[in-house]
């Protein structure tokens, strides 16, 4: 579904992804995983047309992506549920919600993709009408994800989903993404809990310094003995 093909990304003079080759199918979970500053939210900010592209190709569903505006992106099927939440909080949780929506015009799939959200994370719809801004960080967390689903993606990316979230909250968020997985939703994921993501992988890159060092299936991710004392914090 996704190929990117030695892509480079620069911040002016700074190279931040420095020829990285990765891909994606159809119903895929693949995380890509690092320390701060690998170039991992670089990569999927680039991916959503947020970023411009020095080199390299970027090819979804058959078409060249690398070029294409942001919201036209969007309209081909990618979504990302970005770093940090970014939610409207003066609106509420069902407005913001729809603000996900907005390159659709299929009323009916728009609320049979509302409802599919309030069941997979209950407290938005019992609060629907109220501002997004009160809401914890982990209930921010689901309105994030909830509002990157409502653009009926073909390919769902999530940026660092459990960061600053209670082990409990984490959990949730986490088991939301085995039960989407479980439904054939194909998931970009970076995430800095690295058990957590290789757990729920299919596959899985190791990104350092804006570069793939490894690669493999997410399961011999968490055995491999670099990557367990890198970063899983073991001996």
């Amino acid at each position: 579904m996704l190929e990117v093909k030695d892509l480079k990304v620069a911040y002016g003079r700074v190279r931040a992804v420095k020829g990285i080759t990765f891909t994606v199918d159809q119903g895929q979970v693949v995380t890509l995983i690092g320390t701060n500053g690998a170039g991992k939210t670089t990569t999927l900010r680039t991916l959503s047309g947020l970023l411009p592209v020095e080199s390299g190709e970027i090819w979804f569903d058959g078409q060249r992506l690398d070029g294409t505006p942001a919201h036209e992106i969007v309209r081909r099927g990618i979504a990302q549920s970005p770093e940090g939440r970014r939610i409207f909080p003066r609106l509420s949780v069902e407005e913001n919600l729809l603000l996900g929506a907005f390159a659709r015009r299929d009323r009916a799939g728009i609320q049979r993709d509302l409802h599919r959200v309030y069941e997979l994370f209950d407290v938005l719809a019992s609060r629907r009408g109220q501002p997004a801004g009160l809401f914890s960080g982990g209930e921010q967390q689901m309105l994030a994800i909830g509002r990157a689903m409502m653009s009926g993606p073909k390919l769902l990316m999530l940026d660092e989903p459990s960061m600053g979230l209670s082990p409990i909250m984490m959990q949730r968020i986490m088991t939301t993404i085995a039960e989407l997985k479980s439904e054939g939703v194909t998931i970009l994921l970076v995430e800095q809990n690295a058990q957590a993501a290789l757990s729920l992988a299919d596959y899985g890159y190791v990104l350092e310094v804006g570069r793939i060092v490894l690669h493999d299936t997410g399961v011999n991710l968490l055995t491999n003995e670099d990557v367990r004392k890198a970063y899983l914090g073991e001996d």
